[in-house]
């Protein structure tokens, strides 16, 4: 999301101008993945679980951006029904609005998995967006597709965007498609395949094994993928993928593979120049539990037009 705030990278020889930003605080629990993010960026990421992040800690800003948990999500039987959770991973959120609160940035950016709309039977969406316009803010929500911005990834995504100022967000709109039509298919950043490890590819004992299970016909619908379509959305668990998991992987001249830590990166539009650092496992994770820059890079412009027009 950082990368996408504040812009001023390159994705398939297309810029995307530096935003008028600077990211001023970031946190994450995962010290690994914190390793990645100081290599890219000039503000020191905070290692600590949120739930112990005092607000006096995060300075003066005016855009939250954040991702958390829909796992967990329970509506607890009350009248009228409120939002609870199952684990500790559905305290995220109330986190998350307990900044909203306490530092009241102009606007807020959230992002999730498409299927938080549908969490509970439904039910817990429409209660987020009531703990977020608690909070102080107009809220307004879109799933984007990835594919759709200029992305090699069918990636679907809910965007939840909320303004303090009533004007600014009257003024906000999701941004309109770029390649809705047109869109780019992975064919453009996958890696020649002389450049390609053998560890990336899958043994003939797996394929054979797969072809004698019921699964076998599973590999043409949707897992190995067209190189003239973008492809299918990357996940954070790319490290232990196997031809039975339902991960996209890669079918050249009969042999099945999976996409490099590189390629993931490329699929989610992060610029070549972005460090990879650590070990594989920890790079799928990284890179599959990221947002898309282009996308972000998108919405960013529209909200930064909304907040010229009508300041903070």
């Amino acid at each position: 999301m950082d990368l996408g705030v504040e812009g001023g990278f390159s994705f398939l020889e297309k810029k995307y101008p530096r935003h008028p930003t600077q990211t001023v605080f970031a946190t994450d629990y995962d010290q690994k993945i914190s390793e990645i993010y100081n290599q890219n960026f000039l503000t020191d990421i905070v290692v600590k679980d949120i739930r112990n992040l005092d607000a006096e800690e995060v300075p003066d800003h005016d855009v939250l951006t954040g991702g958390f948990p829909c796992q967990s999500f329970s509506v607890v039987a009350q009248n009228p029904k409120r939002l609870g959770y199952k684990d500790v991973r559905g305290q995220l959120f109330f986190e998350m609005c307990r900044i909203l609160r306490e530092k009241k940035p102009s606007v807020f950016v959230g992002e999730n998995v498409k299927g938080l709309l549908s969490a509970n039977g439904g039910e817990a969406f429409p209660l987020v967006i009531k703990e977020f316009e608690n909070a102080g803010y107009h809220v307004k929500h879109k799933v984007l597709n990835a594919s759709h911005y200029g992305v090699p990834q069918k990636r679907e995504r809910v965007f939840i965007v909320g303004f303090r100022s009533k004007k600014a967000f009257d003024s906000f709109n999701f941004p309109k498609p770029t390649t809705e039509n047109g869109p780019v298919p992975i064919s453009s950043v996958v890696i020649p395949e002389n450049e390609v490890e053998k560890v990336h590819y899958f043994s003939k004992k797996a394929i054979q094994g797969l072809s004698r299970s019921k699964n076998h016909k599973l590999m043409n619908k949707g897992r190995a993928q067209r190189l003239d379509q973008p492809c299918n959305t990357v996940g954070a668990h790319l490290a232990k993928v196997s031809l039975n998991s339902t991960d996209p992987v890669l079918c050249l001249k009969g042999k099945y593979r999976m996409f490099t830590p590189r390629e993931v990166a490329r699929i989610q539009s992060f610029p070549d120049n972005f460090v990879l650092s650590g070990s594989r496992t920890v790079n799928y994770k990284a890179l599959g539990n990221a947002v898309a820059p282009v996308v972000m890079w998108h919405v960013t412009r529209e909200i930064v037009k909304a907040l010229g027009e009508y300041g903070k």
